[in-house]
């Protein structure tokens, strides 16, 4: 390894040796397996640790039950780091094998491995804390727990509510099958909403003129959709899932919902898509004498990677480099791969950092509001079994295991080394916020919930109310401890 400062070190070596913890963390939150809003076992062990590590944590910010902010030090400047730890519904997986074998059938689970962002988050503030009590940096760093991302809730209630109006920069981490700490546009703008029609039942054999069908209205609104795709611009995308439908064929729908979302490279973009859309599912409900109800769930900017953080953030990737795989893991990875009918290449030995702006993904992520408000990295890190799709059985099935430990450790080294240097060096903190100004071009940033929208503090909770006991057999035992 190249000659390190003695803060780098440092950190390295207390994430080294608190790996077993780090991994402890991971696999207990595999196990959790908690769906958005829903993270209560998650959070309740993640603030624990950072409250044993020396942090003030405030629960429950921007009304969210799951959500969090851990806090330590004072002054300047402000770091931030953040991500996410929901699982993914019908995601349920068993670790370490190469077979689709759902630990309880129909349950949820990690199978993106949100898990593992968790103890990167929580490996990197201790390790940081550790740093600054040890060299008397001075600074704040502010941890953040964001619940519900596969649903994009959080975050953007975050900025909304002001809870990063003091900070100067931020950091989040994300599982990978490889490194990557891009800059520029990375992920796209997302609004979510959920469509409801009212209408009047009936009895649809003996008295069906009576009836206003709820779920021809969803249906025509499909049909308007679908017709206007040939007009959207290339940058945009819709996806849809009928949440309710009516009971039974012999009863006309009174009620019926489907849940809409509106992809786009810009904010814009997805704002004009969503417009156009509540024009169709108004004129469904003209058609069908039925009385339309928009709810919008979540809306995200898109994600973007401030380059002064990613070059700092690469620079600490190339001193960690790639973790060391076995040839045991190299096998699981191949086996996995070909029951996953991907490409067949194992997990990856060389450290290759893209070069240039990132390609913007169509994927989305409720960060991307951060991303606007102040400079941020978003830094992938090598977890995880490459060419495997997430939210599929395969990409669970290494999130318990060596893989990702190794992983993990790998990513709180080069994250904490990152927030570090950002205490010991301010001017770059200053050079961070110099370049965010400039790529920003002038455009202001402005939050895509509507006016007075709060969190749906109900989601998921009665999947996770049917689930939790039979999942709770499989918790693990022992509790982390860093030290």
């Amino acid at each position: 390894m190249p000659d390190l400062t003695p803060e780098q070190a440092f950190v390295f070596d207390y994430v080294e040796r608190n790996g077993r913890a780090i991994s402890l963390l991971g696999d207990s939150i595999f196990y959790f397996g908690e769906l958005g809003m829903q993270e209560f076992e998650t959070a309740g062990l993640m603030t624990a640790l950072l409250e044993k590590g020396g942090f003030a944590v405030h629960r429950g910010i921007s009304g969210l039950p799951t959500g969090f902010c851990a806090t330590c030090g004072s002054g300047g400047p402000v770091v931030a780091i953040h991500t996410e730890y929901d699982a993914v519904p019908d995601n349920s997986q068993s670790a370490g094998v190469t077979e689709h074998k759902p630990i309880i059938d129909g349950a949820p689970g990690h199978c993106e491995g949100h898990n593992v962002n968790a103890a990167v988050l929580v490996a990197t503030a201790l390790a940081a804390k550790a740093a600054m009590d040890r060299f008397g940096l001075k600074g704040t760093l502010k941890v953040f727990g964001a619940p519900a991302e596969e649903q994009l809730i959080s975050r953007p209630y975050l900025v909304r509510d002001g809870w990063f109006d003091d900070v100067d920069v931020a950091f989040h981490d994300h599982i990978s099958s490889d490194w990557a700490a891009g800059y520029g546009l990375i992920q796209s703008a997302l609004i979510s909403a959920l469509f409801t029609f009212h209408g009047e039942s009936a009895h649809s054999g003996t008295a069906p003129e009576k009836g206003r069908d709820a779920l021809d209205a969803v249906v025509l609104m499909d049909m308007g959709m679908a017709q206007y795709r040939e007009h959207m611009p290339l940058t945009s995308r819709a996806q849809r899932a009928i949440t309710s439908g009516g009971d039974q064929p012999n009863t006309t729908p009174r009620k019926a919902s489907v849940w809409w979302y509106f992809r786009d490279a810009t904010a814009e973009g997805a704002q004009k898509l969503f417009d156009q859309a509540r024009k169709i599912a108004q004129g469904a409900a003209l058609m069908t004498n039925t009385e339309a109800e928009v709810q919008v769930l979540a809306a995200v900017w898109p994600l973007r990677g401030n380059r002064t953080l990613a070059e700092l953030v690469q620079r600490n990737i190339s001193l960690v480099g790639m973790p060391e795989w076995t040839e045991d893991e190299q096998r699981f990875a191949r086996d996995l791969q070909t029951r996953a009918n991907v490409k067949v290449e194992g997990l990856r030995r060389d450290l290759r950092l893209p070069k240039g702006e990132a390609v913007q993904k169509w994927s989305a992520n409720d960060a991307g509001d951060v991303s606007w408000k102040v400079p941020m990295v978003k830094l992938y890190y090598p977890a995880n079994v490459p060419n495997l799709s997430a939210h599929h059985w395969a990409a669970g099935a290494p999130l318990a295991t060596s893989i990702a430990h190794k992983g993990a450790v790998a990513g709180a080294k080069a994250m904490a080394a990152s927030v570090v240097q950002c205490f010991i060096d301010p001017p770059l903190v200053e050079e961070a916020k110099k370049s965010f100004k400039e790529e920003l071009g002038g455009l202001a940033y402005a939050s895509l919930l509507p006016e007075g929208q709060m969190p749906p503090l109900d989601l998921n909770s009665d999947t996770m109310e049917r689930f939790r006991p039979l999942m709770a057999r499989h918790y693990l035992k022992e509790t982390p401890e860093f030290r």
